[in-house]
């Protein structure tokens, strides 16, 4: 299914001035590098223009969804819970690395109240995400999937997209059957492949289907950007099952660029009253392969961050290897109380190209377990060791919280979250800010505003005010462009994605490494202002374990929204002989 870029007049430019240039800036009939040049060209013209209007005007921000294609009932079968049609959620970005500016976007589409969306939606640009074009890969009966084509699923979850060396995109998802009972199939994970940027994808893959004793769940895909052939898939199963682990990380393997797929196996099991979640691959320069992931004990109520390691792409895995315990809680609206429904147990990984590791999470340990604020700890020996965490979202007098990272070609560290900086004792509203911070070197971070605050009190409501689990973050060159959700639109249209091209600064000399382009950021980001990160002071016994116990009511409001009937199948893993 494809479409134009939402809207009736098609145009993606929702927060610019009305001025905005390149409107009338017409590409077809010129040569392509005369063409591009006029694309950077009104680009950066933009860019000057925002950055001379008063502060807080939004300088280069697209918005990249429209109106849901979807019809009411698509599903095939009576639904439970609350639709929110034209609610996108959860996206997530990778910047092309054979082509400099091919993006390519997933997200949820049409976010529904107790899990999921009615589809999964797809975005690309070839302009370096100036414009955007929208398809709908057939991966659940409302985008045209069925038996047929492997896309037979009422609902799906979890988008995620890297592209390999040669160009290729992975895209993987969950796709699920909330109306599955006994031996019907009830969650899967799905894989797709497009080799010319986005514009089109190849046959739906399936990497694993299971009945509703097997849960598959919190995806992650990987290409590997050391090697072309390799591309990973890696996703936690609970399993109800006796003498079944209760939650291992799964592996789905392929060795020829994502044509097809190793059968799934278990690469880690923490046992039959543990789980991980939130499992996520990186590779380091040298092709050593990292595995990120949440560790749950359900008897100590401990949530672990830990890594396991490959040096033989996937064959072997070396045993886990602590990173730090999580203490997050989950963010809140301080007025009413209401949940946020956010990422607070689940940590973000980048590796940079010197082979620092850094990883990224809510944590409430430097307010002494009042609110959760965004830590980053790295690693400089490959995951063997780690630092210790560090608040670093700038002001910790706020709940801050779900970032993202990504590691730009000179080694710097971005971390993009949202916090209520800007919020109003109004309960009527909750404004939220999104914020992007880079480092060099951990110590120092330099802060900007990535958009103007929106009002997080209208996004869709699933078990907390949601935006999704996680969001994106890439690079162009030395650019950040974050991916992000925000809402305060009408009950037609809550939530949208929206990509941001940090700094304003936009140029044809992108596509080619430009020394130029190189200075004008590094000037630019020289005049942020200059936070340092916050060590936390050591926790009284009460107040760690006050904590551990926050922690691991995040995690049960997680898997509640995650997981059908979730307590009952807790229960009855805890009272398995």
């Amino acid at each position: 299914m494809r479409l134009p870029y939402g809207g009736a007049s098609g145009s993606s430019n929702k927060t610019l001035p009305r001025s905005f240039p390149c409107k009338k800036t017409d590409t077809r009939a010129r040569p392509a590098s005369l063409a591009r040049h006029a694309l950077w060209a009104c680009a950066l013209a933009c860019s000057a223009a925002a950055l001379a209007a008063p502060p807080g005007l939004e300088r280069l921000t697209i918005r990249i969804t429209g109106p849901s294609p979807f019809a009411a009932g698509c599903n095939g079968v009576a639904q439970t819970g609350t639709p929110y049609p034209n609610a996108e959620v959860e996206p997530f970005v990778a910047a092309n690395p054979a082509q400099r500016l091919n993006l390519v976007s997933v997200w949820q589409q049409d976010r529904w109240s107790d899990g999921g969306s009615q589809g999964l939606g797809t975005a690309y640009s070839v302009d370096g995400g100036l414009h955007w074009s929208r398809i709908f890969v057939p991966f659940t009966r409302c985008a045209g999937g069925s038996a047929a084509n492997g896309g037979d699923y009422e609902r799906g979850s979890d988008p995620w997209v890297s592209i390999s060396p040669n160009g290729a995109a992975q895209q993987m998802v969950l796709a699920f059957n909330p109306s599955a009972t006994g031996s019907q199939v009830n969650t899967a994970m799905l894989a797709s492949r497009s080799v010319d940027g986005g514009r089109s994808w190849g046959p739906i893959q399936t990497l694993v289907a299971n009945d509703v004793h097997r849960f598959n769940d919190k995806n992650a895909i990987t290409a590997d950007p050391t090697d072309a052939r390799f591309v990973y898939a890696v996703w936690d199963r609970l399993s109800d099952v006796a003498g079944e682990g209760a939650g291992p990380t799964l592996l789905a393997r392929s060795s020829d660029n994502g044509r097809s797929y190793e059968p799934a196996r278990i690469i880690y099991d923490p046992g039959p009253n543990a789980q991980t979640i939130g499992n996520r691959i990186e590779v380091l320069p040298g092709g050593m392969l990292v595995n990120l992931f949440t560790q749950i004990d359900y008897q100590s109520g401990d949530v672990t961050l830990r890594v396991i390691r490959s040096s033989d792409k996937g064959l072997t895995w070396s045993q886990p290897i602590l990173v730090a315990d999580i203490l997050a809680l989950g963010a809140s609206d301080p007025q009413t109380g209401a949940p946020i429904r956010d990422g607070a147990i689940l940590a973000q990984m980048a590796i940079n190209r010197r082979g620092v590791i850094g990883v990224t999470w809510q944590d409430a340990r430097h307010s002494g377990g009042r609110l959760d604020g965004v830590v980053f700890s790295q690693s400089t020996d490959g995951g063997l060791s780690w630092s210790e965490p560090v608040q670093i979202n700038r002001d910790p007098s706020v709940q801050a919280f779900t970032p993202s990272i990504h590691a730009r070609r000179d080694g710097s560290f971005g971390v993009g979250y949202y916090d209520l900086r800007s919020n109003t004792g109004d309960p009527a509203t909750l404004f939220t800010d999104t914020w992007l911070t880079r480092t060099r070197e951990g110590t120092v971070w330099r802060e900007d505003r990535v958009s103007e605050p929106f009002d997080l009190s209208r996004a869709p409501n699933a078990l907390g005010l949601f935006l999704g689990d996680y969001q994106g973050l890439t690079s162009i060159g030395p650019v950040f462009i974050p991916f992000f959700a925000k809402s305060g639109g009408p009950d037609s249209n809550r939530n949208d994605i929206y990509a941001h091209i940090s700094l304003g600064h936009v140029m044809e000399d992108a596509a080619r490494d430009a020394p130029a382009l190189d200075a004008a950021v590094a000037q630019d980001e020289a005049a942020l202002a200059v936070h340092t990160p916050q060590a936390a002071a050591q926790l009284a016994a009460t107040q760690r374990s006050a904590l551990h116990s926050g922690s691991w009511q995040a995690y049960e409001r997680l898997m509640r929204a995650h997981v059908p009937q979730w307590d009952a199948r807790f229960n009855r893993r805890l009272q398995a002989p």
